[in-house]
């Protein structure tokens, strides 16, 4: 079955939508309810065949109103496999997997009546998706930058200035934000218990990367939610991509080693992979889209032309000039 998908997407509930949007200047409701992401499901959509960067395609986007025309979610998630596999239901199930994970919802919670996005294109490399720019000028000259960004709820990981895979992320809440700045990956631990725990329970955290230590803010595995910021600070990733993210980043190098919160307390001698965390705490459920008349268009981050003008983000980098070792 070819990947490429036709515009025609959602007959069912594309059109009715577009007219509603020229007619009646009414503004589709967008599926919000919060749950949690399926990490096996994403871990299996994060490992499809890579392709060259210059390659990946081009990737537009379509509306589906949820159930229009049908009584039920169950028949309107029928509905919705059919189309998605173009008459191939176990096809448009593996399809769905991508619909949901870039509405940021769960698909059982999808009520009728709401409005999905649907890309036009399925089964490529999932940086074709990504919210962040293929190549970023500004860290040509740097071998990794970590790029964060609340308003997309996403990151992204450079080499040399090209992007080597990105994937969403769940910052803190409003109450508890997750800091902005400029960072550097400092120890890491494939494993801690979060001094957040309550008395009676264990709040594990897993390939955990410190990026604040008088802080105590990390990157690390745990539950992500679908919606809104949640967390205490720290920054959740999905397992597939904090195992990533864990192999791919460098730790600090100090006096007393690289690994484990024991080297912080030596002496600083290299710096990690730089961190950058960008953007604006949002109460609500992220909104990977902008939703126009015709089509949606997907929200694309603009990144800093020169990383090392980012503020400091601890006094670890005023402490030292950036890039200078």
């Amino acid at each position: 079955m070819s990947p490429t998908f036709s515009r025609s997407i959602g007959t069912h509930g594309c059109v009715r939508v577009l007219v509603c949007l020229v007619l009646l200047a009414c503004v589709p409701r967008v599926a919000v309810a919060q749950n949690l992401v399926d990490q096996v499901k994403v871990a299996q959509l994060l490992e499809q065949e890579r392709q060259a960067l210059d390659a990946l395609p081009e990737v537009y986007y379509d509306y589906h109103v949820f159930g229009d025309d049908e009584a039920n979610t169950v028949r309107a998630r029928h509905r919705l496999y059919e189309d998605l596999g173009q008459g191939d239901i176990a096809w448009g199930r593996m399809r769905a997997r991508t619909v949901a994970l870039l509405n940021r919802v769960a698909l059982e919670s999808v009520a009728l009546g709401d409005t999905l996005v649907v890309p036009t294109r399925f089964e490529i490399d999932f940086r074709a998706y990504a919210p962040f720019p293929r190549y970023y000028p500004g860290g040509r000259a740097i071998d990794k930058v970590l790029v964060l960004h609340k308003d997309v709820q996403g990151w992204a990981a450079y080499k040399y200035g090209k992007l080597e895979r990105w994937g969403i992320a769940n910052t803190g809440a409003l109450e508890t934000p997750t800091p902005n700045g400029r960072f550097n990956i400092n120890w890491k631990a494939e494993k801690r218990l979060s001094s957040e725990s309550p008395a009676d329970e264990e709040w594990w955290m897993y390939s955990v990367m410190n990026i604040h230590h008088q802080r105590g803010i990390h990157l690390h595995q745990y539950a992500m939610p679908t919606g809104a910021p949640t967390s205490h600070g720290c920054v959740r990733l999905v397992n597939s991509d904090a195992e990533w993210l864990y192999a791919w980043t460098d730790a600090w190098t100090t006096t007393e080693g690289r690994e484990g919160i024991a080297s912080a307390r030596g002496q600083l001698i290299h710096q990690g992979t730089m961190v950058l965390i960008l953007g604006e705490e949002d109460t609500g459920n992220p909104r990977p889209f902008r939703f126009e008349r015709r089509y949606p268009v997907l929200e694309r981050v603009e990144l800093p032309p020169v990383p090392c003008n980012v503020p400091p983000g601890s006094p670890q980098q005023k402490r030292r000039a950036c890039g200078a070792e």
